[in-house]
């Protein structure tokens, strides 16, 4: 099998010479043995207006000392005694504290978590997810009493919990064979209301985040090109409105693809550009928002190799893939009256003798040619042909690209903000609302003229790595340059957001960030004027 590789002659005329692709010439090369990871488990949620017999973890979140009278007014006298003495003597602090207690009642435990005032939904379902975290090793059942919270809250409280329970330990013994998890009963008066916000979009974005996050925490023997587009398969299975597309090879040469291509060509693993659309009931005509992610699989720099400290990291590369799909499968899941198509551009970016080199010149399916200064600047160079894809085959109301794309904004935004870039103002401005709502938080970046002087190339139409200082908005600049001036377009760089550390509100490795964010800008999104923007 061939790829077309562009050479640019010194005459300016522009030959092409076919290379010999002995690692594209088979099928991926697939682990000699199987792993077996543990499946992600969730508490059985139900909502009840009566208070189940006292037995296990029982969660209590207060705003004030005065609803520890009203909200535990099913728990005894003397429980709640207990439980004031308890707070008092702690000095709990009901904006943000939490308090576990122990030998109160029949509770095993009794997690006292501090609400505010916010009843936002990103605040409620933030506090949702430091309570299941808390209390994730818990063996017994969960009550929470969540009495006197809108049936909105309750259910954002629910999908907290929900997401807070995820486990990132996949391959550990003990959570490979842990047993299933006791259920969790929410104790409320607006009962039907808050199960059918939890069913109906709730816990469908739990399932979402943790597909995404399992996508993302998985090794790359694991999670490779092919193997992500089977995941995506599976997930998907049965639900209505879903069309999934995945070109190979010889499916992207057909289509000039050959910045993808590229990029890939010195694995075994050959690239797969997958396209996810659905289609819900009522969805509005005007094209679909398209979702696109830079799925480099595993990114070891390729020729222009990282240093080994850290390159373990590289499995996360392909986070925004992961969270785009994830987005789309939430979405999906809930019957939301969207149209929307996720494009994950997979590659994995390997040295090699077939690799792509410093000074090669790549052509995009839009036609534009690309100057190689750095293989280590690849997902650019996946989401270049992803993008030109969308908005050539697509006619898309909007493009939001989604990449760990730059360690210069990391430099810029530590891991608080995933740095927004775009041209159009009023799309712009839709994302932030889904930032705040969402809590997946966003931050504006400029898109100054001078980046595309940055990446100009003396010998293609443009370089994938900028001269300048300003890394991240000359990554933003060299995606926004596959995409029509007119076609409103965004690039959230989420270099710093994608994976971490543990602490209060995640376990070690992927973060599922962009999933909510992007749900919820789906969602809510309103066409957008097709005109060029600054």
């Amino acid at each position: 099998m061939r790829i077309r590789h562009l050479l640019v002659a010194s005459s300016f005329a522009v030959l092409t010479m076919a290379l010999p692709l002995a690692a594209h010439a088979q099928e991926a090369v697939k682990p000699s043995l199987t792993l077996k990871a543990a499946k992600a488990q969730f508490r059985p949620v139900s909502f009840s207006s009566t208070l189940p017999a006292a037995s296990g973890t029982l969660v209590l979140p207060l705003a004030s000392e005065a609803d520890l009278a009203s909200r535990a007014s099913a728990i005894s006298e003397a429980e709640r005694t207990a439980i004031a003495r308890a707070l008092a003597a702690a000095e709990f602090d009901y904006k943000s504290g939490t308090l576990s207690l122990r030998g109160i009642g029949g509770w095993d435990r009794i997690h006292v978590v501090g609400t505010g005032s916010d009843l936002s939904a990103a605040a409620v379902q933030k506090l949702g997810v430091a309570a299941g975290r808390a209390i994730l090793k818990d063996k017994g059942p969960i009550t929470v009493l969540a009495n006197g919270l809108p049936a909105e809250a309750v259910a954002e409280l629910a999908t907290g919990m929900g997401i807070g329970e995820y486990r990132s330990d996949l391959y550990q013994a003990k959570a490979r064979e842990a047993a299933a998890m006791a259920a969790t009963t929410i104790v409320t008066e607006s009962g039907e209301a808050a199960r059918a916000a939890y069913e109906g979009r709730g816990k469908p974005l739990v399932e979402a985040m943790a597909f995404a996050r399992d996508l993302s925490n998985e090794p790359a023997n694991v999670i490779y090109p092919e193997s992500f587009v089977e995941r995506t398969r599976a997930a998907f299975a049965g639900v209505p409105g879903v069309t999934i597309e995945a070109l190979d090879v010889p499916a992207m040469e057909k289509l000039g693809m050959g910045s993808i291509l590229g990029s890939g060509r010195g694995s075994a693993r050959p690239p797969r550009m997958l396209i996810v659309r659905y289609t819900g009931r009522g969805a509005p005509s005007t094209g679909p928002v398209v979702l696109a992610g830079k799925g480099i699989t595993f990114d070891s720099g390729g020729i222009s190799l990282k240093a080994g400290a850290g390159m373990g990291d590289m499995k996360f590369d392909m986070s925004g893939a992961a969270s785009v799909v994830g987005a789309a499968l939430a979405l999906a899941k809930s019957r939301a009256p969207v149209d929307v198509v996720a494009i994950a551009a997979l590659s994995e970016n390997m040295p090699d003798g077939n690799a792509a080199r410093p000074a090669d010149v790549l052509q995009a399916m839009n036609g534009k040619t690309i100057e190689i200064i750095s293989t280590d600047a690849e997902g650019r160079l996946v989401l270049a042909d992803a993008v030109a894809y969308a908005d050539a085959k697509l006619n898309p109301a909007a493009i939001v690209d989604m990449a760990t794309l730059t360690g210069a904004i990391m430099t810029a935004l530590g891991d608080d903000y995933a740095g927004l870039f775009s041209r159009h103002d009023p799309l712009a401005d839709q994302l932030m609302k889904a930032g705040d709502a969402s809590g997946d938080a966003l931050w504006r970046m400029p898109l100054h003229p001078s980046y595309a002087e940055d990446t100009k190339s003396t010998i293609a139409d443009i370089k994938n790595s900028g001269a300048g200082g300003a890394g991240a908005g000359a990554g933003a600049h060299f995606i926004g340059a596959f995409v029509k001036p007119e076609t409103p377009w965004a690039h959230i760089d989420i270099a710093g957001m994608a994976w971490g550390g543990a602490n209060d509100l995640k376990p070690a490795g992927s973060t599922g960030y962009g999933v909510r964010l992007l749900e919820r800008f789906v969602r809510d999104f309103q066409p957008v004027p097709k005109v060029a923007g600054e």
